[in-house]
C-alpha cells in the first residue's frame, strides 16, 4: 500500500503549556567551522547558552569524533572512511545534552579558513577551485574571494549556511577582473544562493559575498569547484526493494553525460543514469533515510519529510560521490508521465492504484490524468513536490465524465511553535462513487516549469497509514531530552494519520538505568506526549534512545519508527525545524520537586468524572511555594480544570472529565505543575530568586467505557 495522506490530514497541535522561564538548559547556538574534510582533523570552536562545563561533543556518525581542548574549544577528527554528508552536532555539559548543529563532511576537496581583510578586490583571498571556504559573516562588509579559471571551464559556487543551521541570509556575485559582473543569486537552495558560471575567457575571476541582514559572525561554507553537481533525479519515485533506473541532471558530469533539453541560469544541464535500489524497511518501518539534512528546499527549514516514506542515495558520477535529492518509496510501479497531456482529451490513462513521476516542463504547463476505478469508494490523493525537495506549489483537482468537481486540494498541514508542518503538497479523500471515467488535473499554483518543478501523483484506494513526529517540550532549547534527576520531562507527539484510526501505542527502547517512560497509547488524532521520569538515585548519563510507535488493524501491526526533530532558530522564529536520526537523553541534577497520582490507573464511563489525587514530592527544602496543576496535552474528549496545591500541601483532588462521545479503551495522562522555585545555578550564592519552572507528572492511565459498550 502507499503512503500517503489525505488534506484533513489532522492538525499539527503542539504544547500550549510552556513556561516562561526554567531551570538551565543548554543551548548550541554556532560552531565554527561547519564542517571539514574526511580524513582530516581540525579545531572547532562552540558557543551556546547554559555553557558550564561543556567538555564533549556528541555526532551522530561514529567516525567523527572530538576532543575537549579548552574553554570552547574542541578538536575534531574525521576518519577516512566518512561519507561525504550533513551530520549533527551535540554539545555536553553540566545541563545535560544540547540542542544539535549541523556539521558537513567533504571528499574531495581543499578546505580553509577564510583570511581578513578581503573586503575589497585588491585584498581579496586567492583561492584554487574545487576548494571550501570556511568563512564568517563580517556585519556589513564583503567578503570578496578571488580564483583563475580557463575558457571554456565550468564553475559552481554554492553558499552552505541556512542548510547547515546557520542563519546567514548570503547573496553571492561573480565578476571579470575589469569589474564586469557575470552573475548573481541569492536563494537558490532556500535562503542559500547558487551560481553557475561558463568561462569565455583565461583569467581572474572575483566572487562577492555578503549578507543581506547585515549580521557579524554567522558562519559559512563557500565551495567552488569543478566537479560534478546534481541538480535533481528523474523519477522521483521508485518501487519498494526493486532495482531502478533513473536519470541524474547536474553538471561537469564528464564526456560520457548526455547534453539535456533543461537549462538553469541560462547553462544546459547534463544527463546521465544510475541503478538505485530502496530496501524494505523504508516501507515497513516508515522510514526517511537522509544522508544530507532536507533543509535546502524551503526559505525556512521545514518538516517536510516528516510524511515521506523515503531516501537518499549516494551515486558515483566521475569519479566523485554525489548525493541525490529524496526519493519518494512505494510499493506500488511507477509510471512515469508522457507528454502531451496538456488538455483534457489528451489525458494520460492510468491504472490504479497509481504512482506517477511528473514534471511542469515549461510556464503555465499543466498535466491531465484519466482514471477509471473498478471499486468505488474513498480514494486517497497526494501530491508530492515539498516533500520530495521539489520547487511546485502544486494544486490538483478531479472531475468526473460529466464535467462535475469531484474534489480539489491544496496546501495541508499547519505551522504550530517550533513544528513546521505546513506543506504546499496536495493531500486529501475523492469520493468515487461511481463506476466511472474521471479526470485528473495537476499544474503549478503560480503557472511554473522547468526541470525544479517535479510532483509524484499517486492515487489508491484509502488504507490506513500513520506517522509520528516527536519535538522537545521546551524547544527553543534542548533537543536533547534532559531530566533533573527525581523529576520529569517529556516529549511532544505530532500525529499524522490516514484512514480509519486506530489507538497508537509508542515504547521507548534504550533507556539508561533509573529512567523508566511507561508505553503511551494515543488515542487523540493529532497530538500526545511520553513523560520520562529519573529515579533520585540516577545517575549522570547521556545516552542515544529509540522511540517506535505501534497500532494494530485486525491481525496487521503496523510499526514505524517515531522520528526526532529539532527547532533550527532560538529566536522567535515559530516554524523552524528540521529531523535528527538520534534523540538524546541526559539525567543532571536533582529536580525541585515532582508530581504523581496516588493511583496510576482508574476506570471511568463516558460522560462521567472521576476524582484523582495528586501527591507532591518537595525535593529542595526551601522550595515551599504553592503549584498550580493543569492538564498536559489531553485528548479533546477528556477536561480537567486547574487547580492549586497550596504551599503548606502536598496534595490535593483533582477532577477529570470525560465527554460523553469519548471512545472506549486506554488513554495515557500526565499533568503539569508550575511552581515558583528559588535557584541559583552557581551554588555557592546564597541568594536565589525566585525562577518559573514547569515539571510534569509521572502518566498514568484512564480506562474509559463508552457509551456503546455500557448498552450492551
Amino acid at each position: 500500500m502507499l503512503r500517503v495522506f489525505p488534506l484533513a490530514l489532522l492538525p499539527l497541535l503542539m504544547l500550549a503549556f510552556v513556561a516562561s522561564a526554567d531551570l538551565p538548559s543548554i543551548r548550541l547556538d554556532r560552531m565554527y567551522p561547519l564542517g571539514a574534510s574526511a580524513g582530516s582533523t581540525i579545531e572547532v570552536e562552540v558557543q551556546g547558552a547554559e555553557f558550564e562545563e561543556v567538555r564533549e561533543l556528541k555526532f551522530d556518525h561514529p567516525g567523527i569524533k572530538a576532543e575537549w581542548l579548552k574553554d570552547k574549544k574542541f578538536k575534531v577528527a574525521v576518519d577516512a572512511g566518512v561519507p561525504a554528508g550533513s551530520y549533527d552536532c551535540w554539545a555536553v555539559g553540566r545541563f545535560g545534552v544540547s540542542n544539535p548543529r549541523l556539521f558537513a563532511i567533504s571528499r574531495g576537496f581543499k578546505e580553509v579558513d577564510e583570511k581578513e581583510p578581503n573586503d575589497d578586490d585588491a585584498t581579496a583571498q586567492a583561492v584554487e577551485i574545487n576548494t571550501i571556504i570556511n568563512g564568517t559573516s563580517d556585519n556589513s562588509k564583503e567578503d570578496i574571494f578571488k580564483f583563475a579559471a580557463k575558457k571554456n571551464q565550468r564553475v559552481t559556487i554554492a553558499c552552505n549556511a541556512a542548510r547547515l543551521d546557520s542563519q546567514l541570509d548570503a547573496v553571492l556575485a561573480v565578476y571579470s577582473k575589469a569589474g564586469k559582473q557575470i552573475a548573481s543569486n541569492g536563494d537558490y537552495d532556500g535562503r542559500d544562493p547558487f551560481v553557475d558560471v561558463l568561462i569565455t575567457e583565461d583569467g581572474e575571476y572575483f566572487i562577492r559575498l555578503s549578507d543581506l541582514s547585515f549580521k557579524g559572525g554567522l558562519p559559512y561554507r563557500l565551495v567552488i569547484s569543478d566537479k560534478p553537481q546534481l541538480e535533481n533525479v528523474f523519477p522521483r519515485a521508485v518501487k519498494s526493494d526493486t532495482d531502478a533506473e533513473i536519470v541524474l541532471l547536474g553538471r561537469n558530469f564528464g564526456p560520457s553525460a548526455t547534453e539535456s533539453k533543461w537549462t538553469i541560469q541560462d547553462l544546459a544541464l547534463q544527463e546521465t543514469k544510475a541503478k538505485v535500489r530502496a530496501t524494505k524497511d523504508i516501507l515497513s518501518l516508515g522510514k526517511y533515510k537522509f544522508l544530507e539534512h532536507p533543509t535546502s528546499h524551503s526559505v525556512v527549514p521545514t518538516a517536510a519529510t516528516c510524511t515521506l516514506n523515503g531516501f537518499q542515495d549516494a551515486l558515483v558520477v566521475n569519479n566523485n560521490t554525489l548525493i541525490t535529492t529524496p526519493i519518494l518509496v512505494s510499493p506500488h510501479d511507477v509510471t512515469l508521465e508522457a507528454e502531451p497531456n496538456d488538455t483534457l482529451q489528451q489525458a494520460q490513462k492510468l491504472t490504479l492504484p497509481a504512482v506517477v513521476s511528473g514534471r511542469f516542463d515549461r510556464e503555465r504547463d499543466g498535466d491531465w490524468y484519466l482514471i477509471e476505478p473498478t471499486e468505488t469508494g474513498a480514494y486517497s490523493i497526494e501530491v508530492y513536490s515539498e516533500r520530495i525537495a521539489g520547487r511546485a506549489d502544486p494544486y490538483v483537482f478531479i472531475q468526473d465524465e460529466k464535467g462535475n468537481k469531484v474534489v480539489e486540494l491544496d496546501d495541508f498541514g499547519h505551522r504550530m511553535n517550533a513544528f513546521d508542518g505546513h506543506l504546499r503538497d496536495p493531500s486529501g479523500i475523492a469520493n468515487l462513487n461511481a463506476k466511472m471515467k474521471y479526470h485528473v488535473f495537476v499544474q503549478d499554483r503560480y503557472r511554473r516549469g522547468g526541470a525544479r518543478f517535479q510532483y509524484v501523483l499517486a492515487i489508491n484506494k484509502q488504507e490506513f497509514e500513520f506517522h509520528i513526529a516527536s519535538m522537545h517540550s521546551l524547544n527553543p532549547g534542548p533537543a536533547g531530552l534532559n531530566i533533573y534527576r527525581g523529576g520529569s520531562a517529556y516529549l511532544n507527539f505530532v500525529i499524522h494519520q490516514r484512514g480509519p484510526t486506530s489507538p497508537i501505542t509508542v515504547r521507548a527502547e534504550n533507556l539508561p538505568p533509573g529512567v523508566t517512560a511507561q508505553d503511551v497509547v494515543l488515542r487523540d488524532n493529532s497530538k500526545g506526549v511520553m513523560i520520562f521520569h529519573a529515579d533520585k538515585q540516577a545517575k549522570d548519563t547521556t545516552v542515544p534512545i529509540k522511540l517506535v510507535a505501534s497500532s494494530k488493524r485486525g491481525e496487521v501491526l503496523f510499526e514505524r519508527e517515531v522520528r526526532a526533530y529539532t527547532r533550527v532558530s532560538s529566536d522567535a522564529n515559530p516554524a523552524s525545524s528540521r529531523p535528527m536520526r538520534t534523540q538524546w537523553l541526559a539525567v543532571r541534577e536533582a529536580a525541585p520537586f515532582a508530581l504523581a497520582m496516588e493511583k496510576t490507573k482508574v476506570e471511568v464511563d463516558a460522560g462521567q468524572k472521576v476524582e484523582m489525587k495528586v501527591k507532591l514530592e518537595r525535593h529542595w527544602p526551601d522550595f515551599k511555594s504553592q503549584v498550580t496543576l493543569q492538564s498536559l496535552e489531553f485528548p479533546g474528549s477528556v477536561k480537567m480544570n486547574n487547580v492549586v496545591l497550596p504551599a503548606d500541601k502536598n496534595e490535593v483532588l483533582v477532577t477529570i472529565e470525560v465527554q460523553a462521545n469519548a471512545a472506549g479503551g486506554e488513554y495515557t495522562l500526565a499533568i503539569s505543575g508550575q511552581a515558583q522555585v528559588p535557584y541559583n545555578k552557581v551554588i555557592t550564592e546564597t541568594t536565589k530568586p525566585n525562577t518559573l519552572v514547569t515539571q510534569p507528572s509521572k502518566p498514568f492511565t484512564i480506562i474509559v467505557k463508552a457509551k456503546e459498550e455500557k448498552k450492551k
